[in-house]
């Protein structure tokens, strides 16, 4: 992206809802309720032919540094020091406000290129707002509906007048292809691999997911090195699922903090279940999920309800027991906590459970190297003829129960996909086949394939019958 843009603005001015229009998604929580957003969250904006990084930003109001609205405020203040551009947005339906006056004067004192935004600007009676926002001593106000996308391109206009072209549009370098398939002639013998090896190269999608209070934002601060995430004591301030792009000896990794996922029946609200959903949909998007517990009070019901949660969608899980500086005798409670791992998750048998401290950073390498080697297992891939083998043998060792008289039979067996690993078995009377027949084969493909933490997945087949639909001959 050529140039980098923040939107600031007070509470309740439509500063996500333009940032949702610029970058074509509904990426940001939008309602109608004051300060909806908390942390900055960067997209990949469009506009007309400008192509540029924008940030939304919380609601700028006037509070101490030690209070949550203060901590806000220190967060929208980073983001227009990063920003080479910033978008002022003001409410015209409503008019300027002593707040407004305020933020516009320290805009002002920064010395950065600064477009005024008046919003809502469609709305009956908002020619007085418009106007007050002269006042502001930023120059001349542009115009816009963000909701139904009106003056979109005097807002381009604006930007590249402020910024100016040079900036706006750089001139892109030309850079030899260097990445080119070499297509493959009759005649070579080589032959693909099977089981294809790890790529341990390409970037990494981790979601943190957990209880509110848990301490996501923390870790992902500790791992970070910085304050990026908003945090404090209070319950709840994650809103918007945000994601932060780093590395970990090299390889990238882009982390998802998601808001705290509460029991449904407690979550009544709007806004909170916006937030839920929006968590759902990173744990979707990512790999692997770091699902973080409370190590002073872990494995509550809700706990094992996330848990259980994203290994039906098929991620690779590992769990985080956070908060272990409060801790005081740290190996019995790790024995105790192993113990209940294993007893309360029989589903996920051999997950990696770390305990750490987001606080301190105790244990955060080895809770990376968890998530790199339970992702390996989750793109594993075995060979067919390994499968078949090891089918032989399970059967020889435990044969499939008799049904009604009729012996079952497993024929063949592959893998069918990874990321999580599926497998397709051929057999007579896939029906009929008991559940603790599947968990037999489920635990022993862990065990014998080295596949501990992840879901795995097995369909059943009934074989192909050759002579079915042909008449029979008299």
């Amino acid at each position: 992206m050529s140039f980098t843009v923040a939107i600031v603005g007070r509470p309740n001015v439509g500063k996500s809802t333009l940032f949702n229009r610029l970058v074509g998604k509904k990426l940001a929580l939008v309602d109608d309720t004051p300060g909806v957003t908390r942390d900055r969250r960067p997209g990949d904006a469009k506009l007309i032919d400008l192509r540029f990084t924008i940030i939304d930003t919380a609601g700028l109001e006037e509070a101490g540094p030690e209070t949550l609205e203060g901590r806000m405020r220190a967060q929208t203040e980073a983001a227009i020091g990063e920003a080479d551009l910033t978008l002022f947005v003001v409410d015209a339906k409503s008019g300027l406000t002593p707040l407004d006056q305020s933020f516009g004067d320290m805009l002002r004192r920064r010395g950065k290129p600064v477009v005024l935004v008046a919003n809502k600007s469609e709305a009956r009676g908002s020619d007085g707002g418009f106007y007050d926002a002269f006042t502001l001593g930023l120059g001349e106000p542009c115009p816009i509906s963000a909701e139904h996308g009106q003056g979109m391109i005097d807002l381009r206009d604006a930007i590249v007048a402020a910024i100016g072209e040079d900036v706006a549009f750089p001139e892109e370098i030309d850079e030899p292809e260097t990445n080119v398939d070499i297509p493959r002639l009759d005649g070579d013998d080589e032959m693909e691999d099977d089981e294809p090896a790890y790529d341990d190269s390409k970037p990494l999608r981790v979601a943190i997911v957990g209880r509110p209070n848990a301490g996501k934002s923390t870790l992902i601060n500790r791992f970070l090195g910085e304050d990026r995430l908003l945090t404090g004591p209070e319950a709840g301030i994650t809103r918007d699922s945000i994601s932060v792009e780093w590395e970990w000896r090299g390889r990238t990794v882009k982390m998802f903090d998601t808001a705290g996922m509460r029991r449904k029946a407690k979550v009544q609200e709007k806004l909170e279940k916006l937030s839920v959903a929006d968590a759902l949909r990173s744990i979707r998007f990512a790999e692997t999920v770091i699902i973080v517990f409370d190590a002073t009070i872990p494995f509550e019901k809700q706990d094992l309800q996330i848990v259980d949660l994203v290994l039906r969608e098929g991620r690779a899980a590992v769990l985080a027991f956070n908060k272990w500086d409060m801790i005081e005798e740290p190996q019995a409670v790790l024995a105790d906590l192993r113990e209940k791992t294993e007893r309360l998750l029989p589903q996920a048998r051999g997950i990696r459970a770390v305990p750490i401290s987001g606080e301190t950073g105790y244990g955060l390498d080895k809770l990376m190297q968890s998530v790199i080697d339970t992702d390996r297992v989750w793109n594993k891939r075995i060979s067919t003829a390994r499968l078949n083998r090891w089918l032989e043998s399970q059967t020889v060792q435990h044969p499939p129960p008799a049904v009604s008289g009729r012996r079952l039979k497993l024929k063949y067996m592959t893998q069918v996909k990874s990321r999580p690993p599926a497998f397709m078995i051929s057999c007579t009377r896939p029906d009929a086949l008991p559940e603790s027949y599947v968990r037999y084969l489920t635990n022993g493909l862990r065990a014998d394939f080295d596949m501990p933490g992840v879901p795995i997945r097995i369909h059943f087949k009934a074989a192909d019958n050759p002579f079915e639909g042909r008449k029979r001959k008299r």
